[in-house]
């Protein structure tokens, strides 16, 4: 089963990098405001450059001058089974810590996608809001 990653990124902006283990590198999306917990919740996910696959655990501190520089930490980490995946959209099952069930992602433009987590779960998944971004407001 694939693996992914979700790494909490202090650089310009917080945001949060997912990972997508796939055809030999790490498909990889900026999401601004976190991934979504909960069903019902929609974020903006901007699609970016693929990453070599060691990259998926990284933790540490991007130097300054540095594409990226900043602080990341990893947020969350585990498998994932593909339901489908097109050019503008992909269904996914996540087994993480803090990232269960089934998501989509929707391709809204050039490199803008949609993530939320989907109302049809798989049986025994869970659908309560478990952990915290731990952003302040």
């Amino acid at each position: 089963m694939p693996r992914f990653s979700v790494q909490e990124h202090h650089a310009s902006h917080l945001h949060w990098d997912l990972r997508l283990e796939k055809d030999g590198v790490l498909k990889s999306w900026a999401i601004p405001k976190g991934p979504p917990l909960e069903i019902g919740v929609r974020r903006l996910a901007v699609e970016t450059e693929d990453h070599p696959l060691d990259y998926i655990y990284f933790e540490g501190v991007i130097p300054p001058g540095h594409y990226g520089a900043g602080v990341v930490k990893l947020w969350d980490k585990g498998f994932y089974e593909i339901e489908s995946w097109e050019d503008d959209k992909i269904v996914i099952i996540f087994d993480g810590e803090k990232l269960k069930g089934r998501y989509a992602l929707i391709r809204l433009d050039g490199k803008n996608w949609l993530i939320f987590k989907t109302k049809k779960q798989p049986s025994g998944a869970r659908n309560d809001h478990h952990g915290r971004h731990g952003r302040k407001s």
